[in-house]
């Protein structure tokens, strides 16, 4: 049972920073499209690793996590206004192109030419 709670808690942390996310006046993080791609929450609740990513590459993602870190002291009081919890996690965000990485592999797909197979006789679209 105490792994349903852990999940529950890192579902709820990944929720509210996302939203808390869109009220950070810092201009290294307000300038860009940035995403929180996932959340991991320790099991003593201690620590919150948060992996983001934006559209405009790894360099410009590490420039918004230095955003984030000096903006992390509100965030944090911020989850636990929002939470309710009595130990709020320590956040420890880090950088990641997953979704430059995405777009890309849809970029190559989208660029193959792959004939639509013809319908055959009887058969409908």
């Amino acid at each position: 049972m105490p792994g349903n709670k852990i999940a529950r808690v890192t579902e709820d942390v990944h929720r509210e920073l996302s939203s808390i996310l869109r009220e950070v006046k810092d201009p290294r993080v307000k300038g860009c499209l940035l995403s929180i791609v996932r959340a991991e929450v320790t099991n003593d609740l201690s620590y919150c690793t948060v992996y983001v990513s934006t559209m405009e590459g790894l360099e410009r993602t590490k420039e918004a996590v230095q955003g984030l870190k000096s903006a992390s002291g509100y965030m944090r009081r911020e989850l636990g206004h929002r939470l309710k919890l009595r130990h709020v996690p320590e956040l420890i965000f880090k950088p990641t192109d997953s979704i430059e990485y995405g777009a890309s592999i849809s970029r190559m797909l989208h660029d193959l030419d792959i004939p639509e197979a013809e319908p055959e006789e009887g058969e409908e679209l």
